[in-house]
């Protein structure tokens, strides 16, 4: 008898088939409309090698993805450092980077409020790092964005919309400097082309002639 993976069944009217996806966790969730038990058991059975390689992937990606030990480390600027947890007197939880060290200090045992200190972080270190480096190139390339935005996303490292509006990551600050600039160079060619053919990627080219190197790079990391 072959044990099945752990999955999370969502159902939907509006699908059409069955899609296989993990959460942010590395859970397996299934999509799909009304099925039976039968299906889905020999779908997991056909997709097992499937499911067992792309776990692997995921448990390989740099992440921030916490446990509230001693093990904890934080990326940041392509390197990972170590987090320590250290209680103090104020009420408000701070997150500081010293000496090669992030360092939390709390007064109450609170989890996310400890996830949201980090966020916070990361957010204000996004804006003052990337906004010059966008600036730098929107120069260099001579193309101009209407507003600069910075959020934490699930997906997406960075998107331009029609109205040439860029918007980053929060997390990019997790990655190295030159993968941070081949983003930004990136979501700037969008303002020029918005798809992916091959004018596109010749223009990315032209202003990092490496970035698939950089794209291998980017691969290894989790936006979480």
């Amino acid at each position: 008898m072959q044990i099945l993976p752990s999955y999370r069944h969502i159902v939907s009217k509006k699908l059409k088939h069955t899609y296989l996806t993990f959460d942010d966790m590395g859970n397996l969730v299934i999509k799909s409309p009304k099925v039976s038990q039968a299906y889905i058991e020999k779908l997991l059975i056909n997709k097992a090698l499937w499911i067992q390689k792309s776990r692997e992937k995921i448990a390989k990606k740099k992440s921030t993805q916490l446990t509230f030990s001693k093990a904890d480390r934080l990326y940041y600027k392509g390197d990972s450092y170590p987090l320590h947890y250290e209680t103090y007197k104020s009420k408000r939880v701070k997150l500081l980077f010293e000496d090669d060290l992030f360092t939390l200090y709390y007064s109450t045992y609170d989890e996310e409020s400890f996830k949201k200190q980090i966020n916070k972080f990361y957010k204000k270190e996004s804006e003052n790092h990337i906004l010059p480096i966008v600036m730098k190139w929107s120069k260099i390339m001579g193309l101009n964005y209407s507003k600069v935005s910075f959020r934490k996303t699930k997906r997406q490292w960075g998107s331009c919309s029609s109205k040439n509006a860029l918007s980053f990551n929060t997390m990019m600050l997790k990655l190295p400097q030159d993968v941070m600039e081949y983003i930004v160079i990136h979501e700037l060619a969008h303002i020029k082309y918005k798809h992916h053919q091959k004018t596109f990627w010749s223009l990315v080219a032209k202003y990092m002639p490496d970035y698939k190197e950089k794209v291998a790079t980017l691969k290894e990391y989790s936006t979480n």
